[in-house]
């Protein structure tokens, strides 16, 4: 099989809105902290200095949100309260694995303005590549706005979904959307000016909360779509970390095709 990485990397020297922290404690920090934490953890003296060059392990700390880098949305990032089963949204460790394995299908937005497209947007795009969705494909949506990652624009030029283009994917068995952008809505400055034009609060946030009436997850901040040889005949892998009572988790999605 051939295995395509479609993650960004979690990088503390990229931009980000809420920046990453990595703190890195070198071998020599490492063997010094583990004896200490022997000491304190489980009664247990231990000379550092008799290991090979004074060294044990490095040890990386990292401050982020689960919405940095490639993640996976569960339910319960949507809002509190769910309009669907009992009304209370499931958290990313609650999800049922199989929503994250399962045939991809790639859909090219590239060429849509920034903002968002409807349903029949996406419904023209299935007629081109002649493919007809079915329960548990899992949906990848090409923007390229991955190209622009660890910059300010990456959070301000993009292409999202709207709330008739959600439901459209969702009526046909999609439980799980991704995106090579920031978000699956559009960037927050067309749908505030959107909103202060109008007044029409369904143009906030649409993507998003469609998750208040109905359950799926969204994989934001995808890459390497552009790497993939066909929109189909490939397998998606994104299983989320298991992080209880999150929002969100971290994933290293990949792509697998045959041989």
């Amino acid at each position: 099989m051939r295995i395509i990485d479609l993650s960004t990397p979690i990088d503390a020297a990229g931009w980000e809105p809420e920046p990453v922290e990595h703190r890195i404690m070198s071998a020599a920090e490492g063997a010094k902290h583990m004896s200490e934490e022997m000491l304190e953890h489980f009664g247990l003296e231990f000379d550092p200095s008799v290991l090979p060059d004074g060294e044990l392990l490095t040890i990386d700390t990292l401050t982020l949100t689960t919405h940095t880098g490639t993640h996976v949305d569960a339910p319960s990032h949507y809002g509190s309260a769910a309009r669907y089963g009992d009304g209370r949204p499931r958290h990313i460790d609650e999800l049922p694995l199989e929503w994250f394995h399962g045939p991809g299908v790639v859909l090219d937005l590239s060429t849509a303005a920034p903002g968002a497209v409807d349903a029949a947007h996406l419904r023209r795009e299935l007629d081109r590549i002649g493919h007809a969705l079915a329960p548990g494909d899992i949906v990848l949506l090409r923007t390229g706005a991955s190209r622009l990652a660890g910059t300010p624009e990456y959070f301000s030029r993009f292409t999202g979904l709207d709330g008739s283009a959600v439901h459209f994917l969702l009526d046909q068995g999609v439980r799980v959307i991704g995106t090579d952008a920031f978000s699956l809505d559009a960037p927050f400055r067309i749908m505030i000016e959107g909103y202060r034009e109008t007044g029409e609060r369904s143009l906030l946030w649409p993507a998003h909360f469609a998750g208040r009436e109905r359950e799926y997850c969204q994989i934001e901040r995808l890459a390497h779509l552009e790497d993939l040889p066909a929109p189909t005949g490939f397998t998606v892998s994104c299983f989320p970390v298991k992080i209880t009572g999150a929002g969100a988790g971290w994933t290293r999605a990949v792509a697998v095709l045959p041989a």
